[in-house]
């Protein structure tokens, strides 16, 4: 599937564009449903800490084919995750219902502007939205996404709204990237949505609790290092393709990148032994504290912070390998440098890097196992 996918990226990678027939190849194969437990219909992928490995390889091979692919669905499977970790057994039952039985694709939307958005009560258990949220990935096309906001005391609260049951207001002018076209991420205006108590899911500030808000960088990261992956193939075809394989220099760059994506790869098996190590389900039970959490976050941002660089040499070596040649479009190169280059700008690098210097200067244990799952 994610050779096919590779394939038609050109095809998509335009403002406006969405790769619909993917998305319906992926629920007809079962992947919509398959982050639901199995008492549900689905696989427990990513839910069931054990199968945190399987999630994160599939993540990779989907960002290897289409990097926008990749963006769209891994909320698909945060969005499920949050449902089966903080929601009612009612609305577990319904969202599943919908992800399983409708292929409804779900998302989280987070970003925002300035001016954010905010839920205020109109009447017991109302709420009416007002505001907008950026960086609407697949917006037009993801159903269910988690448009999170501001209650009058200034908690954060999580809630999807039913796209197809409300009138919203879709900025698609605002969406102009250079890369990652093809994920849909408009600015979308939520302002007179109205919405009942059934429809939040969750305590106020549950979103931004600890390890389920950072843990989950694993899963963006696991689909930029496909795309690296999708670059060193297209670097070693190109070398091949023009009989330069015997060059020294080129043979040294591709001795990095082999080196740094497998590195790449250790990092995803490292980070994946310690979600399953820490509890059996992704992020641990939502009622209690957990003794480990600090070190699971620091892990998930160290794995984070590496794949970024990771991902950003083998730019650099693909373009040094290749030259101006491969940075021409239709060349696929082209997209995918495109395409990683805007996908690595994840929010809070810097926090991300510094909070695994705070968490260490806070231990005594030996560096050899400050780590241990």
């Amino acid at each position: 599937m994610a050779d096919g996918f590779a394939n038609r990226a050109a095809a998509v990678d335009r403002p406006g564009a969405f790769p619909v027939e993917e998305f319906g190849q992926l629920a007809r194969a079962g992947f919509l449903a398959a982050p639901l437990h199995p008492e549900l219909g689905g696989c427990g992928l990513g839910i069931d800490a054990s199968t945190t490995h399987e999630l994160l390889r599939l993540l990779k091979q989907i960002g290897r084919g289409n990097l926008a692919i990749g963006r769209v669905y891994e909320g698909h499977v945060n969005a499920l995750q949050l449902i089966q970790t903080f929601g009612t057994a009612a609305q577990i039952q319904r969202y599943g219902r919908e992800a399983r039985d409708e292929h409804k694709l779900f998302g989280v939307w987070n970003a925002e502007d300035a001016e954010g958005l905010h839920l205020v009560p109109i009447g017991p258990n109302r709420y009416r939205l007002q505001g907008a949220k950026t960086f609407c990935s697949g917006g037009g096309y993801v159903e269910r996404p988690f448009v999170n906001g501001k209650l009058p005391d200034g908690s954060w609260q999580m809630c999807i709204v039913p796209m197809d049951e409300v009138q919203t207001r879709c900025d698609r002018n605002w969406w102009q990237p250079m890369g990652m076209r093809a994920t849909a991420s408009y600015k979308i205006d939520f302002s007179g949505v109205e919405l009942g108590a059934e429809s939040l899911i969750g305590e106020p500030g549950d979103y931004l609790r600890q390890p389920w808000l950072t843990a989950g960088v694993v899963r963006f990261a696991a689909v930029q290092l496909g795309g690296a992956e999708a670059l060193f193939d297209f670097t070693r075809q190109y070398l091949q393709g023009e009989g330069r394989t015997d060059h020294p220099y080129q043979q040294e760059r591709l001795g990095q990148m082999a080196i740094a994506l497998e590195s790449g790869n250790l990092w995803l098996g490292g980070v994946a032994d310690r979600l399953v190590a820490y509890d059996p389900q992704f992020g641990g039970q939502a009622q209690g504290a957990h003794p480990h959490q600090g070190q699971l976050v620091a892990y998930a941002n160290m794995m984070r912070t590496a794949i970024e660089q990771i991902c950003i040499d083998t730019m650099q070596l693909c373009q040094r390998s290749v030259g101006t040649r491969g940075l021409l479009s239709p060349h696929p190169m082209e997209r995918v440098i495109r395409d990683l280059t805007l996908y690595l700008r994840q929010p809070a690098f810097d926090v991300a890097l510094a909070g695994v210097g705070g968490y260490a200067l806070t231990q005594t244990i030996p560096a050899d196992r400050l780590w241990q799952a």
